[in-house]
């Protein structure tokens, strides 16, 4: 394992483990990473593994209350490459979201790249519970909803983020049957 996905995963573990199934929800998806690495280039699979990792640590260390945005000031602050933290900023549409609580411009730093790496990323996010399993995305999808509310910012950004997360669904399932 190379140093990235190590510190990556000590830097979680410190943060995380005391969340108890966000825990768990990290150790699932970066399992599920593992397992979609094939449908990144070779170049990009530790960072894609140390992404899985971090991409819910701002859950522990809030500064304005979105978490992937507090994840990305977190690992900036601690010097980690801008682009891990751009995808931790970004992972699972999150700039759909942003717009929705006005946070848009906060994200501005962090460049969102649609690639194979952030792809992967959101696909093994939103295709892992938040008890670690494997689950569809339409399943999680109905989860997250129901869990933040009808009015919740994930709700109003739905509209279009749902159709973004479906598209990322397709380009990674796509990409891992002609890899």
């Amino acid at each position: 394992m190379q140093a990235l996905v190590v510190h990556a995963v000590e830097l979680a573990a410190t943060l995380l483990s005391p969340l108890g199934d966000r825990w768990k929800h990290t150790i699932g998806v970066a399992h599920r990473a593992e397992h979609l690495a094939s449908a990144v280039p070779d170049a990009d699979r530790d960072t894609l593994v140390a992404a899985a990792w971090l991409h819910d640590i701002g859950y522990a260390v809030p500064d304005t209350g979105f978490h992937p945005l507090d994840g990305a000031i977190h690992l900036t602050r601690l010097t980690w490459p801008p682009r891990l933290c751009a995808l931790v900023a970004h992972h699972s549409g999150a700039r759909f979201t942003a717009d929705v609580l006005g946070l848009t411009h906060l994200l501005a730093p962090y460049r969102h790249i649609d690639d194979p790496l952030s792809d992967a990323l959101t696909h093994a996010d939103q295709t892992t519970d938040p008890c670690g399993t494997l689950v569809p995305l339409s399943a999680r999808l109905t989860e997250m909803l129901t869990r933040h509310g009808p009015t919740s910012a994930n709700a109003l950004a739905h509209p279009v983020r749902g159709p973004y997360l479906q598209a990322v669904a397709d380009r990674v399932e796509s990409r891992l049957s002609h890899g």
